[in-house]
């Protein structure tokens, strides 16, 4: 067997994306045959090298899995969590070891793939693959036509400026001061739809992520989670 880039190994085995590997290798976190490595260029043999992490021995997995999850409100979307809450992966019973793709935020439900393969985690989180999210977002207040054509054009959030978006309104309930919106995005900020409709005045009152490149919880009920068929994996 050839050899691999420690980062993209650590990626197959389920153990975090490719770029949080680089992460662990520079923060001096993984060992090759007994000995700390730093460099990101290092080179491992899967037959004959032994590679670690937080001292237990890494493995590569070769059957991959994809999950689709209907997140529900009140689930981090991370591995391990310093606060003892819930985590998605407490939702997803699987032997292997699988790890968000992405995130959502703690109050945000709705669509997270997870998979125990790190090439797929850079495919999708990767903002050059541009791959599409689809948000239904209720609002405190009337949305006003400017602040949505704000939203589609980009507005500026922190350091950058977000990209145009696709924005409809779904609903404009009166009586209860709501508005409804669906937003699409290609990237995946932190908080992006929450700040993006902060920025333009409005405050989020639910978020949901509907889609993932056009593949949708609808039908699966808050909490459940099944595997992507072969035509998912495809639009993926």
């Amino acid at each position: 067997m050839e050899e691999e880039r420690l980062q993209k190994y650590l990626a197959n085995a389920g153990i975090c994306s490719r770029r949080k590997a680089e992460e662990l290798i520079l923060q001096g976190k993984i060992r090759v045959n007994g000995k700390i490595v730093t460099e990101l260029g290092t080179k491992v043999n899967p037959l004959k090298d032994k590679v670690e992490y937080e001292g237990k021995v890494v493995e590569k997995q070769e059957e991959k899995v994809y999950i689709l999850l209907n997140k529900p409100i009140g689930y981090v979307t991370t591995a391990k969590e310093q606060f003892d809450r819930d985590s998605v992966l407490d939702l997803v019973k699987v032997k292997k070891r699988i790890v968000p793709v992405g995130r959502l935020d703690m109050y945000t439900s709705g669509a997270l793939l997870l998979t125990n393969d790190g090439d797929f985690v850079y495919q999708v989180t990767h903002p050059k693959h541009e791959i599409e999210k689809t948000y239904t977002v209720t609002i405190k207040g009337k949305i006003q036509k400017e602040a949505v054509e704000k939203l589609r054009q980009g507005v500026a959030i922190e350091d950058y400026v977000t990209r145009p978006a696709k924005v409809k309104i779904l609903k404009i309930d009166e009586e209860k001061n709501q508005s409804r919106l669906e937003i699409m995005i290609h990237e995946g900020k932190n908080r992006q739809v929450r700040k993006m409709c902060e920025v333009v005045g409005y405050k989020v009152l639910a978020l949901h992520r509907s889609k993932i490149a056009g593949i949708s919880v609808k039908d699966l009920p808050i909490g459940q989670w099944r595997y992507l068929t072969k035509d998912e994996m495809k639009k993926l």
